[in-house]
């Protein structure tokens, strides 16, 4: 089956799930939803069901490149003579060697940088004890967000020291089912933060969008904390109600000073932690919000000099989508 053809079937067959996706929930919503939340709640199952099929035609697209480059590859070798055929093979694999040592390289150094953030990195907490407030796919997306913070920490050249705290029950579960998690350099615990660093309290700080305090530096001797939430903005207000019921600090980072969101501030986990990486890298806020937060997020900057910052940056890094599907963590 050719390119074209592969991608319309996986198309035509998500097509067919969100028409099955809208019959069944047109069906299956009660009387005890209000209208906007019934539209709502449809609107979410499409999304989904759109998103399965995005997802199911890269597959069948990459499915068909990789057919496309082997049936290349076996003509250029049935073109070849005995002995060419040989001394491009042998090339091959010499190209191949070299990717491979230089990932291991890579792959080393990666560990002994996260090795070394463990004793003087800053320290990221992800507060993991809402999962019984979330869904299973809530928590998958959660996972998945946890996923990108690891892979992104890593990519640093001075990464913090994340924590993953209150890891247990469905959430336990779903990220031992990530490939390799359990060579994770990082911190796990199954206590909630407030045992695990309950000699440490008076440097416990919340990040909240709702803290009336403005983060304005990042302090090596506190512990930032990130809540953990897929909320669907059901939760508002939920990470400082604890905090302030814990009686430990609160922040919120300073997006109001840079950039006008286009709605509430609310962010995911990874851009959250991705964000603070870029401001331990740069010490620069600004810089930070425009290369992490989405335009779709955010309103035009008040200053022209941040537009044309952002016009600059969209120009350099084209290639770059940062397409963050579900809005999480309170920040």
């Amino acid at each position: 089956m050719d390119h074209v053809s592969t991608t319309a079937a996986a198309a035509a067959a998500a097509e067919a799930t969100i028409t099955a996706v809208t019959s069944t929930t047109a069906s299956t919503i009660t009387g005890g939803l209000s209208k906007t939340a019934q539209k709502k709640l449809l609107k979410q199952q499409k999304f989904e069901a759109k998103r399965a099929e995005k997802k199911a035609a890269a597959k069948a697209q990459k499915k068909s490149e990789t057919e496309r480059k082997r049936k290349e590859w076996e003509e250029k070798l049935s073109n070849l003579s005995e002995e060419e055929r040989i001394k491009v093979m042998e090339s091959r694999k010499e190209l191949r060697k070299e990717r491979m040592d230089k990932r291991s390289v890579e792959k080393q150094l990666k560990a002994e940088r996260l090795t070394a953030a463990k004793v003087n990195g800053q320290n990221l907490v992800i507060d993991l004890e809402f999962s019984d407030l979330m869904t299973s796919n809530e928590i998958n997306s959660l996972v998945q967000q946890i996923m990108y913070c690891y892979a992104e920490n890593g990519r640093y050249s001075t990464p913090a020291h994340l924590w993953l705290t209150g890891c247990q029950g469905e959430m336990d579960k779903q990220l031992q089912r990530l490939p390799g998690f359990d060579k994770w350099i990082i911190d796990k615990d199954t206590q909630p933060y407030i045992q695990t660093f309950e000699n440490q309290k008076e440097h416990l700080v919340y990040l909240t969008a709702d803290s009336e305090t403005m983060l304005d530096d990042l302090d090596p001797k506190k512990i930032y904390i990130v809540g953990g939430l897929v909320d669907r903005n059901r939760w508002k207000g939920i990470t400082m109600k604890k905090a302030e019921e814990q009686n430990i600090q609160t922040a919120k980072l300073p997006i109001g000073n840079f950039l006008k969101m286009s709605s509430s501030q609310v962010l995911t986990v990874n851009q959250v932690i991705e964000i603070i990486l870029k401001y331990l890298e740069t010490r620069d806020w600004k810089d930070s919000f425009f290369q992490v937060i989405p335009q779709r997020k955010r309103f035009e900057a008040d200053l022209e000099e941040n537009q044309e910052d952002v016009e600059d940056k969209q120009d350099e890094e084209q290639y770059v989508v940062q397409e963050q599907k579900k809005p999480c963590t309170e920040t």
